[in-house]
């Protein structure tokens, strides 16, 4: 894979790290609690602090992964944050992951959410724009809730690992979900290059992806990134159709419509490995980790409706990404 370069700082705290990154200088001291914890600035400077994690950048030396300065600094962007996350999500009192995972089943006949829209008479370039931002994912989908396979153990971790298996092709280079994404996004004339369009993503397409690498990096969010793959797999059949409704209306490239063919298949089976085999075996062994599956599912809405809301915005104001 060829590693992607740093990209353009969007205020004082993507500024400070990548100034460290690129040059090493220190990395100085703004003003974390001064920043939206949603905003493009906070959001662009944990992406780029998560990503020595993952590809990493040209030119920035591979020991920066756990320089003690960054690691600092990515943990009051942490901080600021999932504090934010965890307002919007509110106390958590009598938490039942069976009662969340039933309600995300119940699927509404209508709405005008971004896939509804899209299913319905979606263009080619709204297409585009959302295969633009959804590639901040998707070009590492699966990652983010590997790092959570170390820390379950017993039948949950057997089932984990069997839904992430699925999800890097089953053995099968060419099925990996990443290579079917980049597959995806050359039929629609856009670039696969990993982490491609970082520098056009907003905050709140950021946000969906640091969510899920806070969860898979720290232990102690082990059960919110159970919670979060649940949520994921449980809503990606029927989004997932939708999206490839509206594709086939438009008589899309095959590599785009194969894509979400393929998670309508396998997420169906995902959904129930995920509800019993996962999350039921850990909640049942580890009663007092519910409530952080709980928090996983609801902290995963919260950025999803925010993205989506914020994507049919950008439409309404007649603008685009790509």
């Amino acid at each position: 894979m060829v590693r992607p370069t740093l990209p353009r700082s969007r205020g004082p705290l993507s500024q400070s790290l990548i100034d460290a990154l690129a040059t090493d200088v220190p990395l100085g001291a703004p003003d974390v609690d001064a920043a939206d914890p949603y905003g493009d600035d906070l959001q662009l400077a944990l992406y780029i602090a998560y990503e020595l994690h993952y590809v990493g950048f040209v030119g920035v030396d591979d020991e920066r992964e756990w320089d003690p300065e960054v690691l600092a600094f990515r943990r009051e962007l942490e901080r600021r944050f999932l504090d934010a996350i965890r307002a919007h999500v509110g106390t958590l009192d009598a938490p039942s992951a069976e009662a969340e995972m039933d309600e995300l089943c119940v699927e509404p006949t209508t709405g005008d959410g971004v896939s509804f829209r899209l299913a319905e008479g979606g263009t080619w370039q709204q297409y585009r724009d959302l295969f633009a931002l959804r590639s901040l994912y998707h070009l590492k989908e699966a990652d983010p809730h590997a790092w959570a396979i170390p820390r379950l153990r017993g039948a949950s971790k057997a089932a984990f690992v069997a839904v992430e298996f699925d999800e890097f092709g089953g053995g099968r280079a060419d099925a990996v979900h990443q290579e079917l994404f980049a597959d995806l996004l050359a039929a629609a004339d856009l670039s696969p290059d990993y982490l491609g369009y970082l520098d056009v993503a907003p905050g709140w397409a950021l946000a969906p992806v640091n969510l899920m690498s806070a969860f898979g990096l720290h232990r102690s969010l082990r059960a919110a990134a159970v919670g979060h793959l649940a949520a994921t797999e449980i809503t990606s059949p029927t989004g997932s159709q939708r999206l490839l409704t509206g594709l086939e209306n438009l008589d899309a490239p095959e590599a785009c419509r194969h894509f979400y063919r393929e998670h309508v298949e396998a997420d169906a089976v995902h959904e129930q490995v995920l509800r019993h085999d996962v999350v039921g075996t850990l909640v049942r062994g580890e009663p007092e980790l519910e409530v952080d599956v709980v928090f996983g599912i609801r902290a995963f809405l919260v950025v999803e409706d925010a993205f989506d809301d914020h994507l049919r915005a950008l439409w309404e104001d007649g603008r685009h990404i790509v």
